[in-house]
């Protein structure tokens, strides 16, 4: 009896021994996926100018993260803790506002500190939930935006490499692949592969590329039609002028089958006008989105239209003052 007990003793620890050992906060993560994505694709019923031309947009304010980004940011901080990137280190990456929030609430969950360099004219609430949810700040010039964010990220990691793990969401390929995996594919099956045209800004560009990418692969007849602010000076927080700004490393100007712009003027009415025709109470961004969805909209005679609506105005409380009078 002795030497059976003695036997289970010794099982039992060889078993400890051989059984692999699970980063905590890899299954933190994983207990959060299936929070993510799935957004509802709505309907417009009352926006669309013509009776043959359907426009529909994901709501993806409706996801755990609160916003489109929380698809790259799992996806980015995933990959970082597997690969072991992260071992001892902090998260630090630059942002407008929306990825920081992602990062921050997976990485809480997670228990990962989080270093965000932050433009200083993103909105009061973006900057509250931050600290709320204990994250370090640096704000970063106003004038220069989430350009000068990145600026000020990489000196910190150069100065710092062995503090900072710098996950860089414009140039991290698990952005745009969060989309093609996630969004596209979403999209393709709620529209029954009906879809003809997909539209939507570009700020990292991940939305975009990823998104388009995997609908051409399904569709190649799909039209992407990419939008972007008219001027540099413009209030679509997030979106980038290409033309003037730093072109994030994972933008394919290949994928693009077309480029608009979409003007801040355009946004706050779309603003106005989605919350009294369709009771959206949206963005800045997620209006110029659907903004840019009805011009297009006006120049077919049918198809179906499909656009993502980044977030709703929730964490904009001066702009809603301002426009939704």
């Amino acid at each position: 009896m002795r030497s059976l007990r003695l036997y289970r003793r010794l099982f039992s620890y060889a078993k400890k021994l051989t059984a692999p050992v699970i980063d905590p906060r890899l299954q933190a993560l994983e207990e959060l996926r299936w929070h993510i994505g799935n957004s509802p694709l709505h309907k417009m019923l009352r926006l669309s100018p013509k009776p043959n031309v359907e426009i529909h947009a994901k709501l993806e304010w409706q996801q755990f993260g609160g916003s489109v980004k929380a698809r790259p940011a799992f996806n980015i901080i995933h990959d970082a803790v597997v690969s072991g990137a992260l071992r001892s280190k902090r998260l630090l990456d630059a942002s407008s506002g929306n990825t920081g929030i992602a990062y921050a609430i997976f990485a809480a969950s997670a228990g990962i500190p989080v270093t965000l360099c932050l433009p200083e004219n993103a909105s009061m609430e973006r900057k509250h939930i931050l600290r709320a949810l204990g994250v370090d700040i640096r704000l970063t010039s106003p004038y220069e935006g989430t350009d000068g964010a990145q600026a000020v990220a990489r000196e910190l990691v150069r100065k710092d490499p062995n503090k900072f793990c710098y996950v860089d969401q414009y140039g991290n390929e698990a952005n745009w692949k969060s989309h093609y995996y996630g969004t596209g594919l979403e999209v393709w099956h709620e529209t029954a592969g009906r879809i003809t045209h997909f539209t939507a800004g570009l700020g990292t560009t991940g939305t975009f590329m990823g998104t388009g990418r995997r609908l051409k692969e399904l569709n190649p007849a799909i039209r992407l039609v990419a939008l972007q602010p008219e001027t540099a000076l413009h209030g679509m927080e997030g979106w980038k002028h290409l033309e003037t700004a730093r072109v994030p490393e994972i933008y394919d100007a290949g994928v693009p089958d077309e480029m608009r712009t979409v003007t801040t003027e355009e946004s706050y009415e779309m603003m106005r006008h989605a919350a009294r025709a369709e009771g959206l109470i949206l963005s800045p961004s997620g209006a110029a989105n659907l903004a840019g969805a009805v011009k297009l909209a006006e120049e077919l005679e049918s198809g179906v239209i499909v656009t993502v609506l980044a977030d709703d105005a929730t964490k904009y409380s001066e702009i809603i003052h301002k426009v939704l009078k």
